[in-house]
Order: structure tokens, then sequence, then C-alpha cells
């Protein structure tokens, strides 16, 4: 395979999207990479048994160290066989003593299916769990500082009843934090195997009188658990419940990603993300600030989530092997790296989020408080009217139309007065105030966010975010 400029390439991801964090162990060079600590394993564990000497197990190491991607393919398009090209590599490199020993007892999946979990694991532990946690802590901070700051809620596109910015991010607090512990939890049941050809250990049978234990002791060195039952694959169950766990984060992402560019809509403009001094926003448009993260991070969740359909179909397998998800599943990798590279742009927008007090209040009050319509309805309706919700939905259409407050055409109501005087200060003040109105939005945004920060053991300021 002849080298190439990576704008030669056809993935966006690997000209556009790539990460270094997550190539170490996603890339095909990791992969290599990872087959050949398989392979090493193997030749350990036969040492171990007194199958072969420490010396081999030197030459074998050393010959690991030594072969490249680039040879390993090369070899491939000769013989067309992409693991019996790792070995043919690996037997180049060490002595006729050696050569035995290498690939003993093993079929193609032992070294794909344990390499793949091991990468897997690796890639979700040590690069995309620790940026979620990092961008949960962003979260949890804006939600603490943004706890009491009002806004508007909105429902079907819609104003509903008075919220905080707090609460609104306490949602994805809340929700990134749960898949967090999913993926924590499932990461660890990544398995592999080296049973054999068809799962029945045969070929380590023949040395071996307890394979289970062998295929352990080989496994065990990837810090990888073999499968309960394996056929010449792993059942793919544990890794696709692993990939909708990252398909449901990104998903979060996303979500939360359209909730701030609808904010930051020219009509709303509650928030915004930073624009750079010599940023452009438009080819055409000078003025223009486009939200133009918020909009990749959802525009890689569609790329995404098809995905998981994939995954489904792999699910199933022709008796003991067949090779229909030979080609789908080498595209597994770019899950986790998209997922990646979305995390690490909502880190670093959400980190530097721009929020608009002014424009709160001024949305909040934009509709001179016909948002109140819930709780006057409420408070009537519990004080005795017979038809509370009828006298409001009228109360609101007036308002409407004569541009009066629903409050000050309540009060000046006949019909309504005996209720609103049976209605305690905090319940009257309310209607004269939708800021008061907003139930336990600041209680629950830091609640959830302290909740979530222990839970993590995320370090917070205590100090009144107001």
């Amino acid at each position: 395979m002849s080298s190439r400029n990576v704008f030669d390439n056809i993935s966006s991801l690997d000209y556009r999207y790539w990460d270094k964090e997550a190539a170490a162990y996603l890339s095909e060079e990791a992969f290599v990479r990872y087959k050949l600590m398989v392979e090493l394993a193997l030749v350990k564990v036969l040492h171990k048994r007194g199958l072969c000497s420490e010396e081999i197990v030197a030459e074998v190491e050393e010959a690991c160290q030594k072969v490249t991607t680039q040879e390993v393919y090369d070899e491939e398009g000769r013989i067309h066989h992409d693991i019996r090209a790792l070995v043919n590599k690996i037997r180049e490199k060490v002595s006729d003593a050696a050569k035995p020993y290498v690939h003993m007892t093993a079929t193609s999946y032992d070294i794909v299916d344990t390499a793949n979990a091991a990468r897997y694991r690796h890639a979700l532990e040590k690069v995309l769990i620790p940026h979620l946690l990092k961008l949960e802590e962003v979260l949890i901070k804006l939600a603490l500082r943004e706890s009491k700051t009002i806004q508007i809620g909105r429902t079907h596109g819609q104003h509903a009843v008075p919220i905080t910015f707090g609460f609104a991010i306490a949602e994805y607090v809340s929700r990134l934090g749960n898949c967090i512990l999913s993926l924590q939890s499932l990461t660890g049941q990544i398995k592999g195997k080296f049973s054999g050809a068809v799962g029945a250990h045969n070929a380590p049978s023949l040395f071996f009188d307890d394979p289970l234990e062998f295929e352990r002791q080989v496994l065990i060195q990837l810090a990888v658990w073999p499968a309960e039952y394996s056929t010449q694959i792993v059942p793919p169950e544990e890794l696709t419940r692993v990939f909708f766990e990252v398909v449901l984060a990104i998903g979060i992402m996303a979500n939360l990603a359209d909730d701030m560019r609808n904010l930051q809509r020219t009509e709303i403009g509650e928030v915004g993300e930073e624009f750079g001094d010599e940023q452009v926003g438009s080819s055409t448009m000078p003025q223009k600030r486009n939200p133009i993260n918020f909009e990749n991070s959802k525009s890689c969740w569609k790329i995404v989530s098809p995905r998981t359909m994939t995954m489904l179909m792999d699910q199933i397998c022709e008796h003991q092997r067949d090779l229909t998800n030979s080609a789908s599943s080498r595209s597994y990798g770019e899950v986790i790296a998209y997922a990646v590279s979305v995390t690490k742009r909502m880190i670093r927008i959400m980190s530097k989020l721009k929020v608009d007090h002014s424009n709160m209040k001024f949305n909040l009050e934009m509709t001179e408080g016909l948002i109140l319509a819930e709780p006057l309805y409420i408070m009537l309706a519990a004080y005795g009217h017979p038809d509370a919700h009828e006298k409001v939905r009228q109360l609101t259409i007036e308002a409407m139309r004569s541009d009066t407050s629903i409050e000050l055409l309540a009060l000046d109501d006949p019909e309504l007065q005996p209720y609103i005087e049976k209605m305690t200060k905090k319940q009257r003040n309310i209607l004269s105030d939708p800021a008061l109105y907003t139930g336990i939005a600041a209680e629950k945004a830091e609640g959830l966010a302290k909740g979530w920060a222990k839970r993590f053991a995320i370090s917070i300021e205590s100090k009144d975010p107001s």
C-alpha cells in the first residue's frame, strides 16, 4: 500500500475530524498493534505451560515490535488474508525454532475479536469516558452558576411557564450522568475469546486438559475476560450494547446542542457560542455569527445513529461463522471516534457559552404576563371556582385583544374577587411577578448538579452562584 496525502482519503473522519487520542486505539495502525499483543500473549502462555522456551517468547516479542502495518498490508495484498499476513510477518522475524509457536492453536477471530475487545475498552476508558466526565463537569458548574437565572420555559416551541437556565442545563447533567454510568458498567463487560475455529476449543484441547483456563490466561494479559460461549466469533450483544450507549451519549449532546442553537436564534438571543475576532460566519453576509459547533455536533449524531442498524444486522451469523459482518464491523470504531470529536467540541463551546441575562428577562416579559394563566387558573380552581380553566382562557383572549395584562383583568373582574381575596400573599405576588413562579427549578438545578458532582468526585465551588 503506497503512502498518500491525508487529503486523498475519502472519509471526513480522517482528514477533518481525526483525533490523536482516539487514533491511538481506533486507527488501523492501532488495530495491528493490538492484534500483535494478542499473538504475543498466546506465546507467553505457551511458555508458561511448558511448550516453548523463554528465549522463544523474547524472539516473538522483538518480532512483534518490528512488524509494521505497511508490511502486513503488503503481505495481505499477496495472499489475500489479513491475519495470516500478520502471522507471516511475525514468522519472518523469528528463528525456525520459534516459528511453530506463532499463532499456535489460534483462529483468526481469536485474534481479531480479542484485539477489538481490548482496544475498544481502552478507547472508552482512557479517552471517551474521561472526556464525557469533563463535559459533565462543565455542565454541572454551568447549572450551579445559572441555577437562579430566570428563563421562560418552552413547550412545543411556545412560551410555557418560567424555569431557570440552570434547571434547563441540569436536564443534561442528569441525562449525561446516567449515560456515563452505563458506559462505565458496560465497558467492563466487553469480552474476547480464544476458543478456536468453531468455539469448542478443539485445537487447545490437543495440548491442554483445561482449555477454558488456557483461554482465560491468554485474555487476562490484555485485561479482557472470555465470553461465556463463543463460536468462531464472540456473541455480538455485549459489544452492541456498548455502542448503543455511545450513540445515546452522542444523542444527548446533540439534543443539548440543538437547544443551545435554538436559544441562539436572532429572535431569542439568550445564549451564544464564543465567536473569534477573525472568525467568519458567512461567505456573503459579514454580520453572521452562525452556531456552527452546535450544528456540527448534531450533524455528527446523524452520521452515527444509523450505524446502530448495521450493528443490529451484524447480530445474525450463520451457524458457527460467516463473513457477512467482516466489512461492516470494521467501521464500529468510527462511532467512538465521532463521539470523542463531539464531546471535545461540546466541552470547548459549553465552557465558554455566553448567557444573555437581559434577553432572558426580556423574553420572559414578552407576553405581558400571559404565562401566569396557569397559576391563576389553578388557584381559582383550588378556591372553588366551578370553571376556572374556561374563565382564564377567556381572560387570556381578552388580554391579547386589549393589550392588557391578565392580572389587571382578573383584579377588575367582580366575578373573581371572592376567590382572589382567599389567596395568600405569596400567591397574589406570583400574579404580579412571573419570576416568582419557578417552582423548585433553582433548588432542583443545584441539587442535581451537586449530587452528580459528588457521584463523580467533581470539585465544585461552594459559594452562592448568584
